[in-house]
């Protein structure tokens, strides 16, 4: 809204035409159809006259070009017309006006509790909604305690799983068939002891990938070389292949530490 609006409101509040007004403030209706359009705005005498001829308060014509925050500067016309009524109250009825306060001040008491009650719901809204953007489908695999060898090699799968945990079901984790322990240093530092590695069961598997492996009966995780199975770790020795040498599944992931 505008001073053009305002004006226009508030003429037509008075039950004035364009031409009546433009008589009442001396000037023609033609400019006052300007002045409510914003083609042209009033000099000061004529602004004084329109204030006096809408009866209306200089800050409820001039509340737009002012920049303050909405809820304190924006006045409509009937609220205006209640604080006319306040005062003329106050003039000639002191005890309506303390009544009129008394009624205010309660019911302002409720509706300020309304309002913050309302602002807690949204923000418990809110929240709840965070929460459950935040929620991410699991899925529950076997997981085996320390049983891939990151160090001299330990035998694999020869008791049943530790227990079973749930893992997010994620895209990155969707072909994790099992989960195992680290139990040594020889992949630092890529993997440490206690680690807890995500593991694809699959025979396919290239050289340079890490890979649950069994030699000999014992199994380690490592990168499958060539000729050997790579420690990560140069302190730590590589493991040779041979014909027992079985690949048990494919490193996808390692999970978070809590």
């Amino acid at each position: 809204m505008g001073i053009g609006y305002r004006i226009k409101e508030a003429r037509e509040n008075q039950g004035l035409t364009q031409t009546e007004l433009g008589k009442i403030v001396g000037v023609t209706g033609s400019a006052i159809t300007n002045y409510e359009n914003e083609t042209s705005h009033p000099k000061e005498p004529v602004m004084y006259k329109l204030i006096e001829a809408l009866k209306v308060d200089a800050n409820y014509l001039f509340q737009d070009c002012v920049k303050l925050p909405k809820e304190v500067n924006d006045v409509t016309l009937a609220e205006y017309e209640h604080i006319k009524k306040y005062r003329f109250i106050s003039t000639h009825s002191p005890d309506g006006a303390s009544v009129v306060d008394t009624v205010l001040d309660r019911e302002y008491a409720i509706a300020d509790k309304i309002s913050k009650q309302k602002k807690q719901l949204e923000q418990i809204q809110k929240m709840d909604m965070e929460v459950a953007e935040e929620i991410v489908p699991a899925r529950v695999i076997n997981y085996y305690y320390r049983l891939a060898s990151a160090g001299t090699g330990q035998i694999i799968f020869d008791t049943p799983p530790t227990k079973r945990i749930e893992i997010p079901d994620i895209p990155e984790y969707r072909k994790a068939d099992y989960a195992i322990g680290v139990n040594g240093n020889s992949m630092e530092p890529v993997f440490y002891d206690g680690d807890m590695l995500l593991i694809e069961m699959t025979e396919d598997i290239k050289v340079g990938d890490i890979g649950i492996f069994r030699v000999d009966n014992e199994s380690y995780v490592k990168k499958l070389g060539e000729t050997e199975l790579i420690s990560i770790n140069p302190d730590a020795k590589n493991i040779p292949l041979n014909e027992s040498a079985r690949c048990m599944g494919k490193v996808i992931g390692k999970l978070p530490n809590d």
